[in-house]
């Protein structure tokens, strides 16, 4: 069957690549182009995968999402269609959460776990409301209005206006119908905190320094949970320091994914 979501698919794939393939789930309510300076940057030597979730970019809204796992169903699917048998996961906010369900569901298959600005409990009665409340706004009168409001704390005021303009495009371009559905499954994710205390591959925790939806303080208990850890905090950076301090999470995230490399049993000689 052909894969449900659209996706990005660029560098190198022979099955004899040494490098182990990154995988990126972008966050609510992006799409793909959120990952494009690290698409640009690892692409140059391994292979980089980067879908539009379900309902997002130019994958589909329907059949309708009816629960937050879903999400890493699809991923698990493309990945089989794309013949991409183990890769290092890296997902930020949304996609963060869906990277640990990815986890909590084929956990055998992820080499590496890279979770930006991203939070593992389960949401709270008042999230619950609060989320549908917003997914009932959505369809009543689009993104428009919602994107100008948060625009300047998903990246800091401060941030270049390309970054800026980027983002509130992405935002302003998502499908309402599924920002909406999105939001009332994700008010009714499970619970990661448990999980993560049993993640068996080395992690990264990366967060902006002046995120307010996941402050420094959750990614260092996220940070403490995780059994093989290392945390990076990028100053002057908000809810998306991938796009507002690109060169500092590349960095970050490169030297995180030559740890995961060097785990990795040689491939095997050509036979003569």
């Amino acid at each position: 069957m052909a894969p449900f979501l659209a996706f990005e698919d660029k560098g190198p794939v022979s099955p004899r690549q040494p490098l182990v393939p990154l995988v990126l789930v972008h966050g609510h309510p992006f799409d793909r182009t959120m990952w494009a300076p690290q698409l640009r940057t690892f692409s140059a030597t391994r292979r980089v995968i980067a879908p539009d979730l379900r309902g997002y970019g130019a994958s589909p809204t329907a059949p309708a999402l009816t629960d937050f796992a879903r999400f890493a169903r699809d991923i698990e699917a493309l990945l089989d269609e794309l013949g991409v048998e183990s890769f290092v996961l890296a997902g930020l906010s949304m996609g963060g959460q869906i990277a640990m369900d990815c986890y909590r569901q084929f956990p055998d298959r992820v080499r590496g776990l890279v979770l930006a600005d991203t939070f593992p409990a389960a949401e709270t009665p008042d999230g619950v409301r609060t989320r549908d409340a917003m997914a009932d706004r959505l369809l009543r009168e689009g993104m428009r209005g919602y994107a100008d409001e948060v625009l300047e704390r998903m990246v800091a005021p401060h941030a270049p206006a390309e970054v800026k303009a980027h983002v509130h495009r992405m935002m302003t371009a998502t499908s309402p119908e599924g920002a909406a559905a999105a939001l009332r499954a994700r008010a009714r994710r499970p619970d990661y905190t448990t999980l993560l205390t049993q993640v068996r591959v080395p992690a990264l925790v990366v967060v902006g320094s002046d995120d307010t939806y996941t402050p420094v303080s959750d990614a260092r208990a996220l940070h403490a949970a995780l059994p093989d850890a290392a945390l990076h905090i990028i100053e002057g950076a908000a809810h998306m320091p991938n796009l507002e301090r690109p060169a500092e999470f590349d960095q970050a995230l490169g030297g995180f994914l030559a740890r995961v490399d060097a785990r990795q049993p040689s491939p095997a000689p050509p036979r003569l």
